[in-house]
């Protein structure tokens, strides 16, 4: 399924879909995994990942997603954020394993918190 998520991704970016159909069939392909699952708290999976990044040059992220999403894009979005050289620095320190290990774990609240030398910040929580 991670191939078939980059796929979609890298459509995205480079423009032949809209981020909104991305999504609709990231969804789909999250749907169609977790129907082959038992679904755990449902009331968690209506949580949402929010990432933050704010930096001295002023190339801000602020990305909220759906959890029921999170684990199906996660390691792709990282993979494309870590090729991408104006996204590397922020990405190559965070261990997507360790956000996936949470989510499985239903933690909430503040789960990165990482503030570079130079003033960058990284901030990853669930609510």
């Amino acid at each position: 399924m991670r191939e078939e998520i980059s796929k979609v991704l890298m459509m995205v970016q480079e423009g032949k879909i809209n981020s909104d159909k991305g999504a609709e069939l990231i969804q789909l392909l999250q749907d169609k995994q977790e129907t082959q699952k038992p679904v755990k708290n449902n009331a968690y999976l209506d949580k949402t990942l929010k990432i933050r990044v704010v930096s001295k040059e002023n190339d801000n992220v602020n990305i909220n997603l759906p959890i029921r999403l999170v684990k199906a894009v996660l390691k792709a979005g990282h993979s494309i954020a870590s090729s991408l050289p104006d996204s590397k620095k922020y990405v190559e320190d965070i261990n997507i394993d360790l956000i996936i290990e949470a989510i499985e774990s239903e933690v909430d609240g503040k789960i990165v918190d990482i503030k570079s030398g130079n003033g960058d910040t990284v901030a990853i929580y669930i609510e």
